[in-house]
């Protein structure tokens, strides 16, 4: 990231369909980096930006990596140019999903979001504060993890958003459709999680292993 965040909390106007990964990234890992990469190609993306939160209201503060520190595992794993790392939330002093999309709207007014998330989001979507406004001020597209497809897809957000779901052949259309629209993206899932990797050697090993987006060790990532 060169230490520079080039997204300006200002805003600007861009005209660009951007994908929003919000997130604590305790650590950031190459789950992120599948969804992101899906997100680009199914939804024809401009760009994702993995926003970093600076403190996630449902989770717990013990055992939470530094904000710095978890950015920075974002910065390593992305390419800084379609997947950027950015600290965009806590220069808007948002805490809520909700309130951060509303301030980007603001402030990008010609840039198309669109929220992604994976279907275990989706399944805990309605803790989230304002979950409702939400889900009617931007598009969702929704991401598969095992174990946590059909509890998110039959819960109370799923039976919620029911209407106003297209299926994943039309998911190219998403950002150009007014919310609420939402799609689910079927394909290959991951179940790395941040929390496993706490649990198998922590975040400061695991982090120094990351290589960035577009390499690899053997260099036979495109």
């Amino acid at each position: 990231m060169g230490g520079q965040d080039a997204i300006p909390s200002a805003g600007d106007l861009r005209r660009a369909r951007i994908g929003l990964l919000g997130g604590s990234f305790n650590p950031a890992h190459e789950g992120h980096l599948a969804i992101a990469r899906r997100a680009l190609r199914a939804l024809r993306l401009d760009q994702v930006w993995f926003m970093v939160s600076p403190g996630n209201p449902l989770k717990a503060t013990s055992g939470m990596a530094p904000f710095v520190q978890r950015l920075q595992s974002v910065a390593r794993l992305v390419d800084g140019h379609k997947l950027v790392a950015t600290d965009i939330e806590a220069r808007l002093g948002t805490r809520y999903t909700v309130d951060t999309i509303r301030k980007l709207q603001m402030r990008f007014p010609h840039a198309r979001f669109v929220w992604l998330t994976g279907a275990d989001g989706l399944a805990s979507l309605p803790r989230w504060k304002g979950w409702r406004q939400l889900v009617r001020c931007v598009p969702l597209a929704v991401m598969p993890r095992p174990g946590q497809n059909n509890r998110a897809l039959h819960g109370a957000a799923g039976h919620y958003m029911a209407h106003w779901r297209i299926p994943a052949r039309r998911a190219a259309l998403l950002a150009d459709l007014p919310p609420p629209v939402w799609t689910f993206l079927p394909g290959r899932q991951n179940g790395i999680s941040a929390t496993s990797i706490r649990q198998n050697g922590g975040f400061e090993s695991f982090v120094g292993s990351l290589v960035p987006s577009g390499r690899s060790h053997s260099g036979e990532r495109s």
